[in-house]
């Protein structure tokens, strides 16, 4: 079983082709992905080469499946760009949240994805939320009193705006806002900091990986939930504890994402990870 591993701002996948994520259960991708008794990973980004369109299916470390992922997709587009699939011209790929354009440039370190439209519909995300957006959406968690806007980008993304940005406060909160109520699907989690009208400072609990040091979706979502409130422009760089990322916006809230992307290893998984496990 031969895994690929790569990082976008500390933000880490394995990628495989789907005839290795076929012979492995749902225990046992939580398992490759845990830092202690498998190889480590913030999600398994599945290959899958049997179209004209390259698809990519995404699981989370729990063994959930994400729609979309920005991270995921930069570093699957340079998966493909490693193996000889695609040079440097644009290409298509196919995710469960829709499909989008990659491009990776010249020093193939950079990694450009058209993410599609922002959309703000509550039902987009999905949440059970009455009206056609939610913009300022009133939430307690752990006894604090938070104002929301409802971001889908092809995957479901709750955005706090804070007057000042505590990673604590992500970690404390970040679950428990995951798997309120109202998100039947559960949700990404966003807290974010206006720096200036071309700077935003975020932290990030995505769903079923919990706190991460970036997030391409999130990067995305945050910024355009701060784009529709009229905070900042149509360029923003999203700063993240793993990095930096570029976000420009286009026609009726149409997404451009630009990012590094970094390869680590290529690992050959033993089967003796799995012996304590049930067959």
């Amino acid at each position: 079983m031969i895994f690929h591993r790569y990082h976008g701002l500390g933000n880490d996948y394995l990628v495989c082709h789907h005839s290795v994520a076929a012979q492995l259960s749902h225990e046992q991708i939580r398992r490759i992905c845990d830092r202690h008794y498998g190889i480590g990973s913030d999600g398994l980004l599945i290959d899958h080469d049997d179209a004209d369109i390259p698809s990519l299916r995404i699981i989370n470390p729990d063994g959930s499946e994400a729609e979309k992922s920005g991270n995921g997709l930069r570093i699957y587009a340079r998966y493909l760009f490693d193996t000889g699939r695609v040079s440097h011209e644009p290409f298509l790929v196919n995710t469960s949240g829709g499909q989008v354009r990659c491009e990776v440039t010249e020093d193939a370190h950079q990694v450009i994805v058209d993410m599609g439209q922002a959309k703000f519909s509550p039902a987009a995300l999905p949440a059970n939320v009455e009206g056609d957006e939610a913009l300022a959406l009133p939430l307690v968690a752990g006894g604090h009193h938070l104002c929301a806007t409802l971001v889908s980008m092809g995957n479901p993304h709750c955005v706090i705006r804070v007057e000042k940005l505590d990673l604590d406060v992500v970690k404390q909160l970040g679950a428990e806002i995951e798997t309120l109520a109202i998100f039947p699907k559960r949700t990404n989690v966003q807290f974010v900091q206006v720096l200036d009208r071309s700077n935003i400072s975020i932290g990030i609990w995505e769903r079923g990986a919990g706190y991460t040091l970036a997030s391409g979706s999130s990067s995305c979502a945050a910024a355009s939930a701060m784009h529709k409130l009229g905070l900042v422009d149509e360029n923003v760089t999203v700063h993240m504890p793993g990095g930096k990322l570029a976000i420009r916006f286009s026609g009726d809230f149409q997404v451009n994402m630009r990012g590094p992307v970094q390869k680590i290893a290529s690992v050959t998984l033993d089967s003796d990870c799995f012996w304590d496990m049930p067959a």
